[in-house]
């Protein structure tokens, strides 16, 4: 599948004229918790050549191809990037943690992850995280039956809360590295649980629901929204950002 997805971004690049920066895959296979069918979301960054950011003409600044079963690609431009960046998207912070990873072109990453720390709002993707886990747990998780995965999509948004709020830091992508904030042995093996059956397990799974996780799901978003609500707001200028751009745009 690498070769398949690595062969699509040289043609996206060949037909649309850009310049793919960084290209990862995101979701599940990212986040460590994939299930046999899971499909592959790829995701990457892409630089016009500079004078198309000098024309008075209205560009996209996305780019997508068709999603099927097994393949879901998308991209997006620079410029977003960089707005989306000091606006702290958590989802954006994600992928430039991923330890999947198809292209990357100079060291537009890793320049971009030594800003992370700096510009990285908790308070922003504190309330991201639990606005995730709260959907997720009110509308997937009360019925008689929950499907496995469920369980993940609001673990994995909850603990990266947890992270910021106990480590005032950005939260990593891995669910195993997420986990070691918890110490109940009772949670691991819970979790440990619905792992191994979600690793052997269809995407629609269906289980009993775990009182174990539902209490901690519940109690825990209600704790983070009480903390979150105590980070400091953050504000940066674009000065760095500005300079990135300039820098990777000219390179075309």
């Amino acid at each position: 599948m690498k070769n398949i997805i690595t062969e699509k971004l040289l043609t996206l690049e060949e037909e649309k004229n850009v310049k793919i920066l960084y290209a990862c895959e995101s979701g599940s296979r990212s986040w460590g918790f994939a299930s046999p069918d899971s499909d592959y979301d790829v995701r990457f960054i892409y630089a016009q050549p500079a004078d198309n950011y000098l024309s008075i003409e209205e560009r996209k600044d996305v780019i997508e191809l068709p999603v099927n079963e097994v393949l879901d690609i998308s991209g997006w431009d620079i410029r977003k990037v960089l707005q989306l960046f000091l606006k702290s998207n958590p989802p954006l912070y994600e992928w430039l943690q991923s330890p999947i990873v198809y292209k990357e072109q100079g060291n537009f990453k890793s320049e971009l992850l030594q800003l992370a720390g700096k510009y990285f709002s908790g308070r922003a993707g504190c309330h991201h995280y639990i606005s995730m886990a709260r959907n997720t747990f009110e509308h997937d998780l009360q019925g008689e039956q929950v499907r496995i995965k469920k369980y993940f999509y609001a673990l994995r948004p909850i603990l990266a809360a947890l992270w910021i709020i106990k480590k005032k830091a950005v939260p990593p992508i891995t669910f195993d590295e997420l986990r070691t904030l918890i110490e109940d042995k009772e949670w691991h093996a819970a979790t440990d649980d619905l792992l191994e059956r979600k690793k052997v397990s269809d995407e629609k799974t269906t289980i009993t629901p775990v009182p174990l996780l539902q209490d901690w799901i519940e109690k825990t978003i209600t704790y983070c929204k009480e903390q979150a609500s105590l980070l400091p707001a953050v504000q940066h200028n674009t000065t760095e950002l500005n300079i990135l751009f300039r820098k990777y745009i000219n390179a075309q």
